[in-house]
């Protein structure tokens, strides 16, 4: 069992739609976060109590968005109760978002590939660094993020699956160090 570091910042991550069983790519991000963190990693399907039983795009994204998005705010209010980052993947930045809106003490959140922001009104506290793939048809529009003042983060000739790129993953997370940690 690895033990919390207490001079270390807590970062969690919580992933796409997939959960765990289509992780293998989060090795990217945190064979460079736990250098610098004390990083957990969430799988969002367990957090949003989603049935897996048909493990279909189709039906994993109709429950979290019917109910599954809001059990999984419910649960990591539940686990995190103190001052974190948060690294979201698609869905998973859509829960650490509304999460923070509720009462998550998050001091950033840094999202990568989530679309369904483009529906929020409200910002949540702290520094918020929102990454897209260019070609993404569902990111938000450049107006959504003039408005909620948010820099508009977008990658070149890229699509909604790009963080499970290495290249993507390790220019993330270095923006991250530097952001977070910025005398190393």
């Amino acid at each position: 069992m690895k033990v919390k570091n207490q001079n270390k910042q807590r970062i969690i991550l919580l992933s796409d739609l997939w959960g765990k069983e289509k992780s293998g790519w989060i090795t990217y991000y945190t064979a460079v976060l736990e250098s610098y963190f004390d990083v957990k990693y969430y799988d969002s399907c367990d957090l949003g109590n989603i049935d897996k039983s048909d493990y279909s795009e189709e039906k994993l994204h109709h429950q979290f968005v019917s109910e599954g998005i809001e059990r999984a705010v419910e649960s990591i209010l539940q686990e995190e109760q103190e001052f974190i980052h948060v690294l979201g993947f698609s869905i998973g930045g859509c829960i650490a978002w509304k999460a923070s809106l509720s009462s998550l003490k998050t001091q950033s959140i840094f999202a990568i590939s989530s679309t369904r922001l483009r529906y929020e009104t409200q910002k949540p506290s702290g520094k918020i660094e929102l990454f897209y793939g260019e070609d993404d048809a569902y990111k938000p529009d450049t107006n959504w993020f003039q408005k909620l003042g948010i820099r508009e983060n977008l990658f070149p000739l890229e699509g909604h699956e790009m963080y499970k790129k290495k290249e993507i993953a390790e220019g993330i997370c270095r923006l991250i160090v530097k952001q977070i940690r910025p005398n190393l």
